[in-house]
């Protein structure tokens, strides 16, 4: 990409949504990998153990459009500041949650920290900003490296810390996610001033929603975001359980998130250059493709290599398939209706996360491991479908 001319402020913004991200995204894994844990540990009732990890995708879904609106208000900086310290007080209140007993105040806790992790989700269009269109796919895959970083700092955040609290086991987890956020807050206060994202009228140019929303490529971007997301959220918020129901320790399980969470983020180092040599269109499907041989492995056996196997698997389906979305999305609109798309396309796709997570206890309890991983091939089969109808329909060339 040595073609490209970039604004200065752009590269800037690029280097420092990495750091964010590395921080940040060291949240989810933290509550990701223990919100199941501590919710059989408070809750009485099984079904219920996976609510707190539910309600995160819910709060994070439900936080996609008031964090769009906050930064077309106020900024991306300032309300990416807002996030963080909300992430600091959702951790802080999972931790005195535990404390307690309180199951509910553990559950208020995560479902907060979902603002935070809008904020987080959307770094990666923030580094879209001001680019060129050739650049974008780049740019994303870069913010998403710092992923890399987080996959080491959330799981270890766990097992350095799950015991501090001798008689609140977990607890010292959280408080350790609300630092984390703390040390975010000096590294977002770096950014320089992005091009503006304030909603113009119709009438100044930005287009109906729902026009938007109607483009075969918005239909298929999100529909492959939704399910390579979606399967990914499904898999993941049962595997701990699987795992300590299978015989194996909780370090051995926040190990494999570990594992997933690599997979997830370390092809980012070169997804970008791929969809810029393939299109984004085959790597999508390569993904949907990884995803499936996930499934495959999951139901070949219960050992401990089937389960981190399938991880990593899964990680890197999700890597291609939702990268190659996000950069699917950013065709679909003009700059002065980038605000709106990302904030619709995010809504849909962690709304989709949350149902997802609302289920997998359910599932895992009342039908078995199996059973939740065979679930995902009808998905696969027809996004898969979708994005040749969509080659085929626009021809896309092989560079992008």
């Amino acid at each position: 990409m040595s073609s490209v001319t970039l604004d200065p402020a752009v590269r800037h913004n690029s280097r420092v949504l990495v750091a964010a991200q590395a921080l940040g995204g060291a949240s989810a894994p933290i509550i990701i990998s223990l919100g199941g844990l501590v919710g059989q540990m408070l809750s009485s009732t099984p079904a219920l153990a996976t609510l707190p990890v539910s309600l995160y995708n819910t709060g994070l879904a439900l936080s996609t459009l008031p964090a769009a609106w906050f930064m077309r208000r106020i900024g991306r900086r300032q309300a990416y500041l807002l996030g963080a310290l909300l992430g600091m007080l959702s951790g802080l209140l999972a931790a005195w949650a535990i404390v307690q007993g309180n199951f509910w105040g553990f559950c208020l806790g995560t479902a907060l920290a979902g603002f935070y992790g809008a904020c987080v989700q959307s770094y990666r269009f923030a580094a879209t900003d001001g680019a060129p269109a050739p650049w974008r796919p780049v740019a994303i895959s870069r913010v998403l490296i710092g992923g890399l970083v987080a996959a080491v700092i959330g799981p270890q955040v766990v097992i350095w810390t799950r015991d501090l609290w001798v008689t609140a086991p977990f607890a010292g987890s959280f408080i350790g996610q609300a630092m984390l956020a703390v040390l975010a807050i000096p590294v977002l206060w770096l950014l320089r001033r992005l091009p503006t994202a304030v909603e113009p009228t119709v009438a100044e140019g930005g287009r109906p929603l729902r026009q938007i929303a109607r483009q075969p490529r918005f239909i298929v971007a999100v529909s492959a975001g939704v399910v390579s997301y979606g399967l990914m959220a499904f898999i993941m918020t049962a595997a701990p359980m699987a795992m300590v129901g299978c015989g194996f320790s909780v370090g051995e399980a926040a190990l494999g998130i570990q594992w997933h969470v690599l997979a997830m983020f370390g092809p980012s180092l070169f997804t970008g250059h791929l969809i810029q040599r393939f299109g984004k269109l085959t790597i999508t499907a390569v993904g949907m493709v990884f995803i499936g041989a996930s499934g495959l492995l999951a139901l070949s056996g219960l050992e401990l290599m089937h389960f981190w196997g399938s991880l990593v698997l899964l990680g890197l389906g999700w890597n291609f398939g939702f990268i190659g979305a996000t950069a699917l999305i950013t065709d679909c609109y003009r700059p002065e209706e980038r605000t709106r798309v990302q904030s619709l396309n995010d809504f849909l796709v962690y709304g989709a996360v949350a149902v997802a997570s609302f289920g997998a206890g359910h599932l895992l309890n009342s039908a078995g491991w199996e059973v939740i991983n065979q679930l995902m091939f009808p998905l696969l089969a027809v996004v898969l479908a979708m994005l040749a109808w969509l080659a085929w329909h626009e021809r896309e060339p092989a560079v992008a």
